[in-house]
């Protein structure tokens, strides 16, 4: 039996903007046929209803489809992350903010088809502190008030690979039995399995639950969103897994 491959391209190409139609016509004209979006209010204001009548008309337009949405990871970005919200915050009151703000962003999917809602499992390391940390019971909480939100709008949650603890190949695997939902799987970001470690052996590890990718390369050090093979990251092996 033989299968279609799909080539995307996420948003966050423009993410310091805000996201215009000749920006889905570029991704377009350069050959893809699916996109993921990212859902930043800088970038897609997702509580504005007009806004997301534009975005799916833009989509539809330009013949893409919309593979998957990013879920929001931060109030705006300017260059920079500004108030980083989290699924797997300690304090309820910001762990329910950032469900909100999911909530918000899945209405999207009530407009243009979404296959898969990509989901961080908790800040990554190096926005923590003593006093920001990620709480795994906080994060399945978060994560099974999602697939609530999002099981009717025929859309699957993916927890993707992110540099912390809680969000390793081993750990998400762990996370999805403990959850036991069928509409979850993983996402596997290669720079950040680069960042953790051996890239092939994540592959390996995620084999059964994979259900989307952030294809990306690294030196290893940091989270560099290089182009494939500008890295360090073993694509022959990583390919081959």
């Amino acid at each position: 039996m033989s299968s279609v491959l799909h080539f995307g391209v996420s948003t966050q190409l423009y993410h310091a903007q805000r996201l215009r139609h000749d920006h889905l016509a570029e991704v377009a004209a350069q050959g893809f046929d699916a996109v993921e979006i990212i859902a930043t209010r800088s970038h897609v204001d997702y509580h504005d209803p007009d806004v997301l009548d534009a975005v799916a008309g833009w989509l539809t337009r330009e013949g893409l489809r919309l593979h998957s949405m990013h879920a929001p990871i931060m109030e705006r970005f300017d260059g920079a992350w500004v108030n980083p919200l989290s699924i797997a915050a300690t304090d309820d009151a910001a762990r329910a903010q950032a469900v909100r703000e999911t909530a918000a962003a899945l209405e999207l999917a009530r407009r243009v088809p979404v296959s898969v809602l990509v989901v961080h499992p908790g800040l990554q390391d190096s926005l923590l502190s003593p006093s920001v940390r990620n709480s795994r019971r906080a994060a399945l909480r978060s994560v099974e008030e999602i697939v609530a939100l999002a099981s009717p709008l025929g859309v699957r949650v993916a927890l993707e690979v992110i540099p912390n603890a809680m969000s390793t190949a081993g750990a998400l695997v762990a996370m999805i039995e403990e959850l036991d939902m069928p509409d979850v799987g993983v996402c596997l970001d290669f720079g950040h399995a680069h960042l953790q470690g051996d890239v092939v052996e994540a592959i390996e590890t995620l084999s059964g639950v994979l259900i989307a990718t952030h294809v990306h390369d690294n030196r290893g050090q940091r989270d560099e969103h290089l182009a494939p093979y500008e890295g360090t990251i073993d694509w022959a092996g990583a390919l081959l897994a």
